[in-house]
């Protein structure tokens, strides 16, 4: 597996990460805990070095999952989690967003010891908190780097402000997004500004939140605990009327002898050499299936046909429920 460097920071990361909160949450009912320690530390095998977690996923459980796979591999290994959101803690169901210095402090406090380490190698503000100035915020992380608690500050979903500012106070090394060819809005105005400041992006969703691997269409049924059941851009009419994205990676596989979802994430992988994607899965298949898009080899000519096909397909539907989308910066 080659290595990437987020930005300008030096952290040095795996091309391709691990997304691992489907197998704790968001993706139906929680998998086999053993069955997904095995899974990470295959990835880890695979030469898989970024793992990507949160104490909202679960909430709590993933990052004790991560903690517990990752545990043989400290210092081998860059792992990511989060802060943000307020959980309650009778009832474990978050309430809304908390990014606090105080609660900051207190959460890096509680993923350490999750997450059985001694520093958390990239720490992220999951949503940006408009009643807290993003100041204060970068201020409390850099707090924490000072301290040895954090190495490396990170931000999720962030607006252009946003990022300048908390890059003035603290230097950002990495910005997370949802970023796909059926989610290409952070190139308007994001990847510019990253690219200017020197920060490293960390594509979530590669594959469309499983979309992009052809597997999902119009008669696929989602689980209650599925939080697509309740997506827009995930329903039935959307589903259908979204294939032809789908279509265009089975063409160019075809010639790549390729999956689409392999021919999603080379083609994420061909954009920047400062963006490390973070597909995410629960099946030893699919793992195998998404390393291997490092090795596909998408010419200048491949890219320019991908782009203009797909410039000409209008993706329908939402990608947030309401409440969800605005929690997103803007």
């Amino acid at each position: 597996m080659q290595k990437r460097r987020l930005g300008n920071s030096g952290l040095e990361v795996s091309a391709l990460g691990l997304g691992c909160m489907g197998m704790s949450f968001g993706y139906g009912p929680p998998k086999d805990k053993r069955e997904m320690i095995e899974l990470i530390r295959t990835a880890v095998e695979r030469g898989v070095t970024f793992f990507d977690t949160a104490e909202v996923y679960g909430p709590f459980t993933n990052e004790e999952l991560v903690g517990e796979a990752l545990e043989p591999f400290r210092g081998e290994v860059v792992v990511a989690t989060k802060f943000g959101f307020h959980i309650d803690p009778a009832t474990g169901k978050q309430i809304g967003l908390n990014s606090r210095p105080e609660h900051i402090a207190a959460v890096a406090e509680a993923s350490l010891k999750r997450l059985r380490v001694e520093a958390i190698d990239l720490f992220y503000q999951h949503r940006v908190d408009p009643n807290v100035p993003i100041e204060d915020v970068a201020g409390a992380v850099k707090d924490l780097i000072q301290q040895g608690k954090v190495r490396h500050f990170g931000l999720s979903e962030a607006g252009v402000r946003t990022i300048r500012r908390a890059h003035a106070v603290q230097p950002v090394t990495a910005l997370q997004s949802e970023y796909s060819l059926w989610w290409r809005e952070p190139e308007a105005e994001i990847l510019p500004v990253l690219e200017e400041l020197g920060i490293g992006f960390v594509p979530f969703s590669p594959l469309g939140k499983g979309y992009l691997t052809g597997k999902i269409d119009d008669t696929t049924s989602f689980d209650s605990t599925d939080f697509r059941s309740v997506v827009p851009r995930f329903s039935a009419e959307s589903r259908k009327a979204n294939r032809a994205i789908v279509d265009l990676l089975e063409t160019i596989g075809r010639r790549k002898n390729a999956t689409p979802a392999q021919i999603a994430l080379a083609w994420v992988l061909a954009q920047k050499p400062w963006m490390a994607p973070i597909p995410g899965t629960t099946k030893l298949l699919r793992l195998e299936e998404n390393l291997q898009a490092e090795r596909i080899d998408l010419t200048p000519e491949d890219l320019e046909e991908i782009n203009i096909a797909a410039s000409r397909i209008p993706i329908e539907g939402a990608r947030y429920p309401e409440a969800a989308q605005r929690m997103i910066d803007r």
